[in-house]
Order: C-alpha cells, then structure tokens, then sequence
C-alpha cells in the first residue's frame, strides 16, 4: 500500500499541506518514496510539563511541531528518522493515560494519545515504518538510546545528593546521561556523549564515574528512566535548554 500511495497526486498534495503549516522555518518533506501515513496530536512529556504537539508519521520519518493554528499553522519542527527509533509503552499513571516512549540515540521522550484505540494505532504503524525500514537496510535497531528527562516537576530537590532544594537561585539541571534532574554541585562535569553532541555536555558525577571507568548500567523505572540512586526515593543555563519549552 506505501509503494503505491509513494507517486499519488493525493500523496503529494497533503505533504505540500503540510509544508505550507509549517512556513518558510519548516525543512522540506516531499521526498521521492516518502509517504505521509498519518497525523495527530498527542501530549508530550515535556520538561516544565506535558504539552499538546502536531505529529505526522511519514513512512521514514517522525516530525512534529508546535501548534499555532489547528490544521493550518506549526512551528519549532522536529524530524526524527524512523530507522533510531524504538518504542515502549508506559503504564498508566493519574492522568497520564494511554502513553509510550518514542526513543532514540539522539532524543527520548513520552508521548500520550487520547484514547487506548489512538495509542494501539500509533504504536503498530510507528513499529510496521521502523521494521520495514530496517528490513529494506538490512541494518539493526540501535543498541543505545537518550535517557528520557524526568520533568521538572517531579523534583523538588536534587535526585543525586537529596540534599539541595530547588529554588530560583538553586536552579534544576539535567544530566545528559541519565535524565535525573540534579543540582549544579552534582553536574558540573561534562563529556562527550556522541549520539548526543560533538561537544562535552552535562553529566552528573554518578554517570561520569560511569562513562570514565565502565560502572554498572543504571537501575531503570516504568517510564524507562535511571532510577534514583538507593537510599532515596527557562530557568537554567545555555546548555541546559534543550527541550526546555518544548
């Protein structure tokens, strides 16, 4: 059915739609063989706290944006190759309903549809794109993934050390590594994560020690983030704006 829709004029006339929606700042779409499979908007889990976005699932592809104007304007465009991609469900939990983790070497994060059907949907189209790309490649799904951030709300005080409260000037950072957030004494360290920047970003000292001696891997929750260490149960600065209003 894509190899057919692939050279349709109707094919063709809703990528150039969805161009238009996201102007001049958006990336060209149409591509010969590319083929839009679907749309909608889900809840992301964003860092400050979940947030309606656009998605277009195309049959290599994952883009989504900022909502401006429903079904005529977008902005802030994300584009996700499909071959990174891994998925994963995510248990229910109080209001965020019918979620799963779109992963990948580079960028994690949740995203929740409005019904259990639109999720189940979601997830078998997503997984048919990825494993009939990777068929056609012949390459192997990647091996390692981006942590997904733990949003900001849900730490008061530092998920390292439990000890520093957050406050307007104690202010919350991320750890690239591991996703907690953590105080600026227990993430001053930077390295060098490839899938993630060509330049040293920030890690707590915990994944440091890590990264510089081959430690253990980090334990994992329901939402495939590190869990916090045993014993424990924009705001911030440049390199710490990655995802921060998005």
């Amino acid at each position: 059915m894509v190899d057919r829709l692939a050279n349709s004029e109707a094919n063709s006339k809703r990528i150039t739609v969805v161009e238009g929606c996201f102007g001049a700042a958006g990336q060209p779409l149409a591509l010969p063989g590319r083929v839009l499979i679907g749309e909608g908007v889900l809840t992301k889990l964003c860092r400050k706290k979940p947030k309606a976005r656009q998605f277009f699932l195309f049959n290599d592809i994952l883009v989504y944006g900022n909502i401006v104007i429903q079904k005529k304007k977008y902005n802030k465009q994300h584009i996700i190759p499909l071959e990174g991609v891994t998925i994963d469900t995510v248990p229910d939990e109080g209001e965020l309903r019918n979620g799963w983790l779109i992963k990948t070497p580079t960028k994690s994060f949740a995203v929740y549809a409005a019904t259990a059907t639109e999720k189940s949907e979601w997830m078998s189209h997503i997984g048919k794109c990825v494993n009939d790309l990777l068929q056609k490649s012949g390459k192997a799904p990647p091996g390692e993934h981006a942590a997904v951030w733990v949003p900001d709300s849900e730490a008061a005080v530092c998920m390292r050390c439990h000890k520093v409260k957050f406050t307007p000037v104690s202010r919350r950072h991320h750890c690239r590594k591991c996703g907690l957030v953590v105080c600026g004494p227990c993430s001053d360290r930077r390295h060098i994560l490839p899938s993630q920047s060509s330049k040293p970003v920030r890690v707590c000292e915990h994944c440091y020690l890590q990264l510089t001696a081959g430690g253990p891997a980090p334990r994992l929750d329901s939402l495939g983030r590190p869990a916090p260490p045993f014993g424990g149960a924009n705001l911030s600065d440049d390199d710490d704006e990655y995802d921060s209003s998005d």
